[in-house]
């Protein structure tokens, strides 16, 4: 069981985007001081939701800051950027740091960003196949050239080789965030482990699990390497010693960052997008998630590890939007939940 923390740099109603950040810088130092696994962080664009628009550049920095957590994506959005380009980032990331940096990737959403960054709704409707494989070959092969219906280049030597990074690994694991029976599919042909998002409970994360494998299962992988896998699950965490303390803590701030940070979203298209009510939306991640005593936090990790086969968590640590208090609550994450799972 390894339990990490989930960073937005979420922008709290009231507060700058400095402060925000710098909330998600403290945060993410704090859990290597307090013991957890791993820091995963999210990239978002143009919105109060997180002000983290590079997750790989602020893993550059938490990498440099810390000596044994490791850092990973959650997740760099692939449809915005060209797969070559954060290849040989997450290489860079994964041969400097000793193999310490994790890349997730994901298709984000129909926003506003694909018209900023010049990729077009197809990158985000039909694109995303391709640039996956892209990304994968370029950090597995010594040499790549695209012949594509986005990406024609001719060949071209992989410099640095994540493969000559002094570790046992050949290169940066790459993580898929899966929200689709489509999804898991495309991830489970490739080998690939899934992140699965906050807002699906442990049933429906054990179905796509389940689903996970048996399209691994037809794609010819391996037993050890089907059931090895090592998925994540993104959850919310907060910690009081009654649970009663621990939600209304989260229901009296995470709804106004919420309703600010989701109501921010432009689609490309113009579409309408329906927001959750974030009032609803808060409580049912008080309901699916580690939100209560030290006690209940483990045994729910315990709980949603059995029923899923999943070993990984990458827990939102700052639902109350206060620095001093998200420092504590990762602090006793470390101190008296994680000694309950080991």
């Amino acid at each position: 069981m390894r339990v990490g923390s989930f960073v937005l740099g979420a922008q709290f109603p009231g507060q700058g985007q400095g402060e925000a950040l710098h909330r998600a810088v403290r945060s993410a130092e704090v859990a290597e001081e307090a013991g957890l696994d791993a820091v995963w962080l999210a990239e978002h664009h143009f919105v109060p939701y997180g002000t983290c628009p590079s997750a790989v550049t602020l893993a550059a920095l938490l990498l440099g800051r810390t000596r044994r957590i490791r850092v990973g994506t959650a997740v760099s959005v692939l449809p915005t950027v060209h797969p070559v380009t954060l290849g040989e980032q997450a290489a860079l990331l994964h041969v400097t740091s000793g193999g310490r940096f994790s890349l997730g990737v994901g298709r984000g959403g129909p926003w506003v960003d694909l018209e900023v960054f010049g990729a077009g709704l197809e990158a985000y409707e039909k694109g995303f196949p391709e640039s996956l494989d892209l990304l994968v070959r370029w950090l597995r092969e010594p040499a790549v050239g695209a012949s594509g219906e986005r990406f024609r280049f001719r060949e071209v030597p992989v410099v640095p080789r994540p493969s000559e990074s002094l570790t046992e690994g050949a290169g940066p694991e790459v993580v898929v965030a899966c929200t689709s029976p489509a999804s898991v599919r495309m991830a489970a042909e490739r080998g690939l482990p899934m992140l699965l998002g906050m807002h699906a409970g442990d049933e429906e994360k054990a179905e796509m699990v389940a689903l996970w494998r048996q399209h691994a299962r037809a794609a010819g992988h391996p037993a050890a390497q089907i059931h090895g896998a090592a998925h994540v699950s993104a959850g919310v965490c907060q910690i009081a010693d009654r649970r009663v303390d621990a939600a209304e803590t989260l229901l009296k701030a995470m709804p106004g960052w919420l309703r600010q940070g989701l109501g921010a979203h432009v689609t490309v298209d113009g579409r309408t997008r329906r927001m959750r009510d974030p009032h609803a939306y808060t409580e049912l991640l008080c309901g699916l998630h580690p939100v209560g005593s030290p006690r209940l936090c483990a045994d729910r990790i315990a709980a949603t590890g059995e029923r899923t086969g999943i070993s990984r968590f990458a827990l939102l640590v700052e639902g109350s939007g206060d620095l001093a208090a998200t420092e504590e609550n990762v602090r006793r994450l470390g101190s008296e939940v994680l000694p309950q799972l080991r």
